[in-house]
């Protein structure tokens, strides 16, 4: 009903309601129409990760030849990234029953981590985790696990170094441990996760977490797995949130051939993935709009949809999968 009611006050007619009601339980993230060669799309649920949900329904939909999405936040992400399309995409903000065009935003500034943090990298590398910089945070991984993160005492501005797998493991382990060496203690958590983070571990939380990222871990070791000579870890154009939910990650690099290349990995059917992948080209390699980006997904996840959205694309996206 509220699609409908926007998209007859923009228009100015009644749009198809038929088609808002037989597809209101098929379009999960909100509700979807096609009028009139225009497929409308509200994105009510995460609109920041709807636009690949929205190109996916719209390309299951016959006579459709636009794509018009509609959402209350996070337009100014969507319309950046609907201009990485062929498929002609318009984004509109609404406000009440008014929709605005929406205006693209800018990528994020780029982050430096702090220079008075650079203190701990030796301490991070000697207990056997790797220094990760990613979006201004300076954190020591296992294998694509954080088990580290230097922060700021934001009362006495002296730097630490904190212990543990995202922030309330961190503030556990601080409450639990908090006299024990720091160096000392990561070698302890370093040794109890690198068991759990190989290829062929049992299931174990310590490897269902962040399992993108671990994909990510090894394709840095063996970057000619997806045909690079050499990747290294690089920033999303959207920080992750937090360390539970599943999010692409981002490599960066040159292909065998000398080429600049972005590698994006993701584990499970990720709609958003094209849409996250091709911002992220764009993000880091603005000028080489014919540069690659190479999707790493185990072979499960290279579902049909997922090819069907790098087929839209502006520029090369090619899929690889991972056994």
């Amino acid at each position: 009903m509220k699609l409908n009611a926007l998209v007859r006050d923009h228009i100015g007619r009644v749009p198809a309601t038929d088609a808002v009601l037989a597809e209101a339980g098929r379009f999960g993230r909100g509700a979807a129409l096609v009028d009139d060669g225009t497929a409308w799309v509200l994105l009510d649920e995460q609109p920041e990760r709807g636009l690949g949900a929205a190109l996916a329904w719209s390309s299951r939909q016959a006579d459709v030849r636009e794509v018009a999405v509609i959402a209350e936040a996070s337009t100014g992400l969507l319309a950046r990234r609907a201009a990485l399309f062929t498929t002609p995409i318009s984004v509109w903000h609404a406000v009440e029953r008014v929709l605005v065009p929406a205006v693209a935003e800018p990528y994020p500034a780029v982050a430096n981590i702090d220079p008075a943090h650079e203190v701990w990298r030796r301490a991070i590398a000697e207990a056997g985790a790797e220094p990760v910089e990613e979006c201004g945070v300076f954190a020591g991984e296992i294998r694509g696990l954080e088990v580290c993160r230097v922060v700021t005492d934001a009362y006495t501005g002296e730097t630490r170094l904190e212990v543990g797998v995202g922030v309330h493991d961190r503030e556990s382990f601080l409450m639990l441990h908090g006299n024990r060496p720091t160096v000392e203690a990561l070698a302890d958590v370093v040794e109890a996760v690198v068991a759990h983070r190989n290829v062929d571990a049992p299931l174990h939380p310590l490897n269902r977490l962040g399992a993108e990222r671990f994909l990510r871990w090894q394709v840095v070791q063996q970057p000619e797995r997806v045909g690079a000579a050499q990747l290294r870890v690089a920033d999303p154009p959207v920080p992750r949130a937090n360390l539970k939910d599943p999010v692409p990650c981002v490599a960066i690099g040159e292909s065998l051939s000398g080429e600049p290349l972005v590698v994006v990995c993701s584990v499970g059917i990720d709609l958003d993935l094209v849409p996250f992948a091709v911002d992220a080209r764009q993000m880091h390699l603005p000028d080489a709009h014919e540069a690659a980006v190479v999707l790493l997904v185990p072979e499960r996840d290279a579902s049909p949809v997922t090819r069907r959205l790098a087929e839209q694309a502006v520029g090369p996206v090619r899929i690889v999968t991972s056994a």
